[in-house]
């Protein structure tokens, strides 16, 4: 069927029916309407006037029992109250006789803003009075004796309880708890609160080219170096160095060292002319060995850090990743976890 306009909407009205016993005047509601001129009541099919039954929550009390009867009482709720409302929304009129010099007046509660002020019938403008404390009006001109004085107060209804079905609405205040079901697909947790040990973050760095020194004092091991930057100052940096070596001398010994920045650390208690965080003899060329440096580092910053390996030969030639010069089959690496203290 066609309509001018919008297509008509219809709505069935909530309901509850309750049987008579002839005795009882109590009844428990589904819903808790605002007042007694927000359901319509019937009994036996006869609406009944607000003026013979009370409500009170969700009990509707009648000022006689209803006659016996199988479902002879109905009530029809006319609107349903919104849940999660923090006040009901009311207009309060309120007449005062003044006394002698009177100018301040005690009225029941208003949302700052919404009252207005009567004083024989006149209007008074907002400069006339001040009304700011939600529950007192106060006249900028002093009454006379018999004076009425009329107040129109309005307490504003908010919801400030209701939750906007928002994405973002819900803040950190309003979840209590949350069982595990709900927690699946990609979550993002604030790394401040994971527990002591946790991995915060890895970073690594893999060396797949070669390197090869003569020198006898410490020189970078190009490309074996990572940056990292801490979450926080009170992390731990573990560090994990993997790297392969060899030498065109079986006597000459290799020497590695770990730094952070410019600092040697994992250092070794006593100082020889050899010092190093890792010290090992070097194989043939035609014999590739495996070195490693593992350390807990406390950087104490949140700035990028740098952590590289450095090395030195006694004599004749290091090799990296190879067993000689221009043979490469081995990689190096160097990682870096922050773990959270």
């Amino acid at each position: 069927m066609s309509y001018i306009g919008n297509t008509p909407i219809s709505v069935a009205f909530l309901t509850d029916t309750f049987s008579g016993t002839g005795s009882q005047t109590a009844f428990t509601m589904t819903v808790a309407p605002a007042n007694t001129s927000s359901v319509l009541v019937s009994v036996t099919g006869v609406v009944q006037d607000p003026s013979t039954y009370s409500v009170s929550g969700t009990t509707l009390t009648f000022s006689a029992a209803p006659p016996s009867g199988t479902s002879n009482i109905s009530v029809r709720y006319l609107g349903i109250p919104a849940s999660g409302v923090t006040t009901t929304a009311y207009r309060t009129v309120t007449d005062t006789t003044a006394t002698a010099s009177q100018t301040s007046f005690t009225i029941p509660s208003y949302t700052v803003g919404y009252v207005d002020v009567f004083r024989n019938g006149v209007r008074l403008a907002a400069a006339d009075f001040t009304a700011t404390t939600g529950t007192t009006v106060v006249l900028a001109n002093a009454c006379t004796v018999g004076d009425t004085v009329t107040t129109v107060s309005f307490y504003v209804s908010s919801v400030l309880n209701a939750i906007p079905a928002t994405a973002g609405s819900v803040s950190d205040t309003y979840i209590v708890g949350m069982s595990a079901s709900k927690l699946t697909g990609t979550q993002t947790i604030p790394k401040a609160t994971l527990p002591t040990g946790s991995v915060l973050q890895v970073v690594s760095t893999t060396k797949t080219d070669t390197f090869s020194t003569t020198s006898a004092t410490f020189v970078d091991l190009t490309g074996l170096s990572v940056s990292i930057t801490p979450t926080s100052a009170s992390s731990k940096v573990m560090i994990f160095v993997t790297y392969n070596y060899s030498s065109s001398n079986t006597t000459a010994i290799g020497v590695f060292n770990l730094l952070r920045g410019a600092t040697n650390i994992s250092q070794p208690a006593t100082t020889p002319s050899f010092n190093g965080t890792a010290i090992n003899y070097a194989a043939t060329s035609d014999a590739v060995i495996p070195g490693s440096i593992n350390f807990l580092d406390s950087p104490a910053t949140t700035s990028a850090t740098t952590y590289k390996i450095q090395c030195r030969i006694s004599s004749s030639t290091l090799y990296i990743n190879s067993r000689g010069a221009g043979d490469s089959a081995f990689t190096s690496t160097i990682t870096a976890m922050e773990i959270a203290a």
